[in-house]
């Protein structure tokens, strides 16, 4: 396979930057790739040779570990690096972190990182493939892609289906990338949260806008919960943990007044009690675990195409009969 033939380009930093088509042939390509996980043998020789840096300037545990398990059952080759164990804590710049990779044939890296623009700054620059795994408050493609992925598995079609996400959308980049994703596949979205925690123009973006939990519930098909990222926050956007849950949280008293059949995500770690309570997350509206499996799967697809794979050949590819 020859990473200038991918059809997403050579870099995945955003879904802002992907069409439509695109975005569908990623969730299309992450179908087959499912099994691979159900296996006895997880493993297919699809990435045989390649070498994948996992630069993670940022805590995470979902994300590395799922985007560490999609390299090595695809066979490539994985080095993981940490901001606690790299030369960035004696100074050096990321870009020089990346051109010593380079020096070395790397052919690509995932990278998370807490300034905005970080991964386009660093694809810029190198010539490896480089993989968005969240930057600052900008985006986090993949998070977004098995969001989507999750949910046209209980839905068949995103087409016109009502989608609504919930809670700190000012400091998400998950949140953006649900938004670019899921208008450009034809779904309805909208945001609910505290003011404080609303981006100023929001509505820009070509969402609805709701100031009440109970008003979105009755709204939307699926609700996409988000946790308050207190890491990032400088100053009180709310009164209290115990105030936001009174007024934001999804309960199941809420979900029970729903005029529908609601499908409830979270892109993780949770905050139990505060912007979800446990007897949803763990109830039957819940699908947060099914996202953790098919984060796997998303991740493959995105590997296997901007190694070069053809779309059209994902289902030859988890048989190990295209390497």
């Amino acid at each position: 396979m020859n990473r200038t033939l991918s059809p997403l380009g050579k870099d995945l930093i955003g879904l802002e930057e992907l069409s439509g088509d695109q975005i569908r042939s990623i969730l299309d390509t992450a179908e087959p790739f499912k099994e691979i996980s159900e296996r006895r043998i997880k493993k297919v020789p699809v990435l045989r040779g390649k070498t994948i840096v996992n630069l993670f300037m940022e805590p995470s545990t979902r994300t590395r570990i799922s985007f560490e398990f999609a390299e090595k059952r695809l066979s490539a080759d994985t080095v993981n690096i940490s901001a606690s164990g790299s030369s960035v804590q004696k100074g050096e710049t990321l870009v020089d972190t990346a051109r010593n990779l380079e020096a070395m044939r790397i052919d690509m890296v995932v990278i998370r990182h807490g300034s905005s623009g970080a991964a386009r700054f660093l694809a810029d620059r190198i010539p490896s493939n480089v993989i968005n795994a969240g930057d600052g408050s900008h985006e986090h493609p993949t998070q977004a892609l098995l969001d989507m992925l999750t949910i046209r598995d209980h839905r068949d079609s995103l087409e016109g289906l009502r989608v609504c996400i919930v809670g700190d959308i000012l400091h998400s980049r998950v949140a953006r990338s649900n938004i670019f994703g899921l208008l450009k596949l034809g779904a309805e979205v909208a945001v609910c949260g505290p003011m404080t925690l609303m981006p100023v123009g929001i509505d820009a973006l070509g969402v609805r806008v709701f100031r009440r939990i109970e008003e979105a519930i009755e709204w939307a098909d699926v609700l996409n919960v988000l946790r308050l990222q207190l890491e990032r926050m400088k100053g009180g956007y709310v009164p209290s943990l115990r105030e936001y849950n009174r007024y934001f949280g999804v309960t199941v008293p809420r979900l029970e007044e729903a005029p529908r059949d609601i499908l409830v995500l979270h892109p993780g770690p949770m905050n139990r009690g505060v912007e979800i309570d446990s007897d949803v997350a763990d109830g039957p509206h819940s699908v947060i675990l099914q996202q953790v499996t098919n984060g796997v799967a998303i991740r493959m697809a995105v590997l296997y195409l901007l190694a070069g794979g053809a779309p059209e050949q994902a289902e030859a590819a988890k048989k190990g009969e295209v390497a």
